[in-house]
Order: structure tokens, then C-alpha cells, then sequence
């Protein structure tokens, strides 16, 4: 179930990669015009598709970095326990959080398969300033489609992603079970310490 789960967000993080698009372009423009573009790199770059380190690296800061929200993200994942935390504190979350996040999803990139992801047009938003983009990840060979939503919000800069939900499961929600179970056990410095680990062992995979 993890490495499903781990495979379809670095596709879904495919969606997001808005780089090259307006700050004012509707957010499920922005995912349909991305997908096209960044799967065509997957596509065509040799060094992805030999699961070179470096370029999935390259891929993932340049395209997809720049459009999610860390700091809300490590906010929310961390709940109440955010404002437990010093300043510095913080800072060392968001960092961890976001290395976490980026080399899981370049670690399960090379596991792009010719998946077709469909996404659905916009539905009318009471609010303004955030919205869902759902879309659907069709696997093929008989396998079940996947639907995956992005919880994006708009900002100064355009739009932001704050959580995904992957076949109903929040990656905000399912860490921050996590977050608090290290923090029961070794406190604020307990879980930065534990991410710091899990990203030594991530960076040589």
C-alpha cells in the first residue's frame, strides 16, 4: 500500500508543476496544460527513464517545488503540536518536511508507467481563494482507477498546493498521525531528529 501510495503522488505531483503558466490561470488549467508538459519530459529525458538521480532531482525542484505550500503543509501536519514548537523549530520542520517529501517522490518517480491522468473540470467554489482540482489516474492492465484531489489555495504568487488526497487519503492527515506519535515519544526535537534519519537513508536510495 505505501509504495502504491508513494507511486501515485509522484504522479500527482506531476500535475502541479505549473512552472511556465500564469499566477492567474484557473488551477485546473494549470493542471491540465502541466500534465501534457511534464509527462512528455518524463517521456523523452533518457536520464529519467534511467532513473538518473540528478535529473528526477532536477525535475522535481524545478517543476514542482516552487508551487506547494511546505510551510502550511508541515503546519497542518503537525496540528496542535505546530505551536508548541520554537520559531527554529519550525523552520527545521518545513525543512525536513519538504526533503522528505521531495526525495520520496523522486525515489517513486521512476515508476511512471504510462499512466493517463484525467482531470476533471472545475466545479463552482463558494470560496474564492481555495479550491480542489480532482482528476483521475487510469493504471491500465485491469487495475482500478485511482482518483486523486489537490487542495490548493490562491496566494500572491498563484496558486499553492496545502494537501493532496490520494483514494481518499489525506497526506496532511496521514502524517500528522505520524508527527504525533513521534512527538509522544521524543518531543518536538524527537521527530526532527527521526526526519533528519529518514532522509539519510532516502538520500542514498
Amino acid at each position: 500500500m505505501k509504495k502504491m501510495i508513494n507511486t501515485l503522488i509522484s504522479l500527482m505531483l506531476l500535475c502541479v508543476a505549473m512552472s511556465g503558466w500564469t499566477k492567474d490561470t484557473a488551477p485546473d488549467l494549470l493542471v491540465k496544460n502541466t500534465v501534457d508538459e511534464v509527462i512528455a519530459i518524463i517521456k523523452q529525458d533518457n536520464g529519467i527513464k534511467k532513473g538518473e538521480r540528478d535529473r528526477i532531482l532536477d525535475l522535481v525542484e524545478n517543476k514542482i517545488l516552487p508551487h506547494f505550500n511546505f510551510t502550511r503543509m508541515t503546519q497542518l501536519a503537525m496540528g496542535k503540536n505546530w505551536s508548541k514548537a520554537e520559531p527554529q523549530q519550525q523552520k527545521e520542520l518545513v525543512n525536513e518536511f519538504q526533503t522528505l517529501l521531495v526525495r520520496t517522490y523522486s525515489n517513486a518517480l521512476t515508476n511512471y508507467r504510462d499512466e493517463v491522468i484525467e482531470v476533471n473540470p472545475l466545479l463552482p467554489q463558494s470560496d474564492p481563494k481555495t479550491t480542489t482540482v480532482k482528476t483521475v489516474v487510469t493504471q491500465g492492465h485491469g487495475k482500478e482507477p485511482v482518483p486523486i484531489d489537490y487542495s490548493m489555495e490562491k496566494t500572491d504568487n498563484g496558486w499553492k498546493v496545502f494537501d493532496v488526497t490520494v483514494a481518499g487519503v489525506s497526506l496532511v492527515t496521514n502524517y500528522r498521525s505520524t508527527f504525533n506519535s513521534q512527538i509522544k515519544k521524543g518531543g518536538i526535537n524527537g521527530l526532527i531528529e527521526s526526519l533528519a534519519k529518514k532522509n539519510k537513508s532516502l538520500e542514498g536510495q
